[in-house]
């Protein structure tokens, strides 16, 4: 297996464009099921989470070309070809239940394996199926699968989250689109790749309201056509870079991003003391004197983004003072707090609360990566470390961010991609 070694204490300095978001992409590709004819998507980043989902709406009998170089995606149906998605495509990407929205809304039928993907914890997929039940759907688990049947289409219905979902919230929304009637939805998230989503919806003839907001209404209508579309740029990747810049005390400026997307991470960084310089379509963040410990508590959007909470814990193992980090979103999103300590990170977990003390120097250790935005904590804590690193399990980091060794290389990082190992 492939892994990084990183030699950490260089600056970080220069610029770096962010990629398309992958959060934003994976359901969006999804979507182009619901229309015949050829749809054209930009921007969509090289990932294996991607390859992954180009591969489900193969077998479903889409056809695509992926140019990589441009990061552009063609996607052909004429028709769907199978209703069933087999574990074997499914297990490593949760994602896989956007299947299930396009499939009941075309199809009227839907068999998904139960996936996999990381092991953050809990995930409300009973929320999805809560919603198709409101929606007419009848479910069954059947031997790892869940088979959800609706003869005559997914009927009008008003469902109320238990809690907000972006899965849950997109997966509706598209099965909504071809309902008699109108579908509306509370509680539900409003995270830019749920709005992006529904924009690419409705550039192809959907009618849905309440984008970005708690609550969205969905009119059916007849049929959709296939277009050409945008991804956003990746708010998660944005927010990556930045925290490198600030873990290594470079200077560092995104381009290509949403400022706004990020602004919880911007107000974090600015309260720790670091210069930032935001502009309409990138931000540079640069060290700054004094700097100091903070709080954040993770949060739906447009609150604090629990995908940056273990990259955010990195930086605050090296900001004099103490910093205090409230998970709420996932129950095991603290997996990353181990690998940190043997970096000589100070941390302290009690329940849902990680403390962290900042120390002068982090060392280096051989760590692993346990999931994706755990991964992409030990990278900048390498950056950052004194001596030289080794990380394994980087398919992890294959799987959200493109190009990484590259565009760090590009900033000025000591990191190498190796080939070997066994763990």
């Amino acid at each position: 297996m492939d892994y990084y070694v990183i030699k950490g204490g260089k600056k970080l300095k220069g610029e770096v464009e962010i990629s398309g978001a992958k959060n934003a992409a994976l359901p969006i590709i999804v979507a182009s099921l619901l229309a015949d004819g050829e749809t054209v998507l930009k921007n969509v980043p090289d990932l294996m989470d991607i390859r992954t989902m180009i591969r489900v709406i193969e077998y479903l009998g889409a056809e695509t070309e992926f140019d990589i170089e441009k990061n552009t995606l063609r996607i052909r149906v004429n028709s769907i070809k199978n209703s069933e998605m087999p574990y074997e495509l499914v297990k490593t990407m949760r994602a896989s239940y956007y299947v299930m929205g396009p499939l009941l809304a075309r199809l009227g039928e839907a068999d998904v394996s139960l996936p996999g993907g990381c092991a953050i914890g809990e995930r409300p997929v009973d929320i999805h199926l809560a919603g198709f039940e409101a929606m007419g759907a009848e479910i069954r688990l059947e031997h790892g699968y869940i088979k959800a049947r609706a003869k005559d289409g997914l009927k009008p219905a008003t469902f109320v989250m238990r809690q907000v979902s972006v899965g849950a919230t997109a997966n509706l929304m598209m099965g909504a689109v071809f309902s008699k009637g109108k579908t509306i939805l509370e509680n539900c998230a409003m995270e830019p790749d749920v709005v992006d989503l529904g924009n690419f919806l409705n550039k192809m003839g959907a009618k849905i309201t309440g984008l970005g907001t708690e609550r969205i209404v969905i009119e059916g209508v007849k049929k959709l056509k296939a277009i050409t579309y945008s991804v956003i740029p990746d708010r998660i990747e944005t927010g990556t870079y930045l925290l490198a810049g600030a873990i290594t005390r470079g200077d560092v400026t995104v381009k290509n991003c949403i400022p706004e997307h990020v602004g919880a991470l911007i107000d974090t960084l600015k309260y720790a003391g670091f210069n930032l310089d935001v502009k309409k379509d990138s931000i540079r963040v640069s060290n700054g004197k004094n700097l100091r410990g903070f709080m954040i508590k993770t949060l739906p959007y447009p609150g604090f983004p629990t995908d940056l909470q273990a990259p955010l814990m990195s930086l605050a193992a090296t900001i004099p003072g103490i910093s205090v980090i409230i998970e709420t979103i996932f129950e095991n999103r603290y997996t990353h707090v181990g690998e940190l300590r043997r970096m000589g990170a100070d941390i302290t977990l009690e329940g849902n609360i990680a403390i962290v003390k900042g120390v002068k120097d982090l060392m280096s250790a051989p760590v692993m990566m346990s999931d994706l935005r755990a991964g992409a904590a030990l990278v900048l804590a390498a950056l950052a470390a004194q001596g030289k690193t080794e990380i394994r399990r980087i398919y992890h980091s294959d799987r959200g961010y493109e190009k990484l060794s590259e565009k760090l290389l590009s900033l000025g990082a000591d990191i190498k991609r190796e080939k070997g190992g066994t763990f």
